[in-house]
């Protein structure tokens, strides 16, 4: 994708896209990707049934989407009809640069993939699915970068061979490099880390820290994609993106200890292993009125799959906790709603949980709520939004 970028970034054709209006010369441009978390409990499928992991890269992706407007440009260069000045180009196919690029590759890919025989995920549009008597299939989709997996190799092979009679396809064989993840095979199953992408990170940061606020932001930001492997920065992360807005020098230093924890751990990642994928383990705790500036709590949880961590997330509540009970149940309901919705994704991959996942807290008053939703003057606030527990 980078290589088809700058080709078309130095021929200018990124300015097509800035003379459009919406409504006129455009109306969709909306593209899903794959989430994170269907990435991983993909491969912890993969890891734990010993299925074949395959990727390939679609060239020149946004060139193939078919547009459903009537969209011209003027005569490109060395192609220009002298007797024809006036005349302009009529698209057939998307260009790199039009708003509804995106939108139409993907209505592409999808069309192909449906007539397949694949069905679009209902959980996550970016993953395809196919099951027969014979075999099974699964496809994650990120825009040109696409992960293949499935019970048979040859059924793999099968795909591939069609996509390449309808696109430009380039084999990358096994999965190795994915969104700046690199996808490493051990006999002990997957490992998932961010090396290259953390000593990039770490070279455009070298130096003191000072009052920048768009580099603070960008820094903050560009940290923030380490979470996609990395749990061990959702709460300093979380708490150094609080202050996006009008960083200090404290904050500048408080980033710069994150980036040097981070030189220190540069080979650390998530290991996927072998295991039971039916059972599920949900870890969520929280403290109480713990910001100094609003009294807001902060809220954390973290779920297994049988022995992979799966899924975490560390963050800032928008209101006041009035008892460690409403802060410990605010962060409980925040981990029951991702559990259900791997739940969702579990399910539609084919697979169910042997048992109901376990809930794991320490506030007795939370466990109390959440067995027998009991509404008085203390807890009733909390009904609408957290009682679905």
């Amino acid at each position: 994708m980078v290589e088809e970028y700058n080709v078309f970034l130095r021929n200018g054709t990124w300015e097509l896209g800035f003379h459009q209006r919406e409504g006129f010369d455009f109306t969709k441009t909306f593209s899903p990707v794959v989430k994170p978390s269907t990435i991983r409990l993909l491969l912890t499928l993969v890891v734990s049934l010993s299925w074949p992991l395959r990727q390939i890269d679609i060239q020149n992706a946004f060139l193939h989407g078919d547009l459903c407007e009537e969209v011209c440009m003027s005569q490109p260069p060395e192609f220009v009809d002298d007797s024809r000045l006036s005349h302009v180009c009529r698209l057939r196919k998307s260009l790199y640069g039009l708003k509804q690029a995106p939108h139409a590759w993907y209505s592409k890919l999808s069309s192909f993939l449906l007539d397949y025989g694949f069905t679009a995920n209902k959980v996550d549009s970016s993953l395809f699915i196919l099951r027969s008597d014979t075999h099974c299939l699964y496809i994650l989709v990120y825009v040109d970068d696409i992960i293949l997996t499935g019970s048979t190799h040859s059924a793999i092979t099968d795909l591939i061979s069609a996509m390449e009679s309808h696109f430009a396809v380039k084999d990358l064989g096994s999965l190795s490099f994915f969104l700046g993840i690199e996808v490493i095979q051990t006999p002990n199953g997957l490992f998932l880390n961010q090396r290259c992408y953390a000593q990039d990170l770490l070279e455009r940061t070298v130096g003191d820290p000072f009052l920048d606020v768009p580099l603070y932001c960008s820094t903050a930001g560009a940290l923030q994609y380490l979470l996609l492997t990395r749990p061990d920065f959702a709460f300093v992360l979380n708490k150094a993106c609080q202050y996006l807005q009008s960083p200090t020098f404290a904050h500048w230093s408080f980033v710069k200890h994150i980036l040097r924890y981070l030189k220190s751990t540069v080979e650390f990642g998530l290991c996927i292993t072998p295991s039971s994928i039916t059972s599920m383990h949900i870890f969520s705790d929280s403290d109480w009125a713990g910001c100094p500036d609003y009294r807001c709590s902060q809220g954390s949880y973290c779920i297994f799959l049988g022995n992979n961590l799966h899924s975490w997330s560390s963050r800032k509540y928008a209101t006041v906790s009035r008892s460690s009970t409403e802060a410990k149940y605010r962060s409980l309901a925040l981990a029951t709603s991702e559990a259900l919705w791997i739940n969702s994704l579990f399910r539609e991959l084919g697979f169910s949980l042997s048992c109901s996942p376990t809930l794991r807290y320490d506030n007795i008053g939370a466990t109390y709520l959440s067995a027998n939703p009991v509404f008085h003057a203390r807890t009733k606030h909390i009904e609408i939004d957290f009682h679905f527990v």
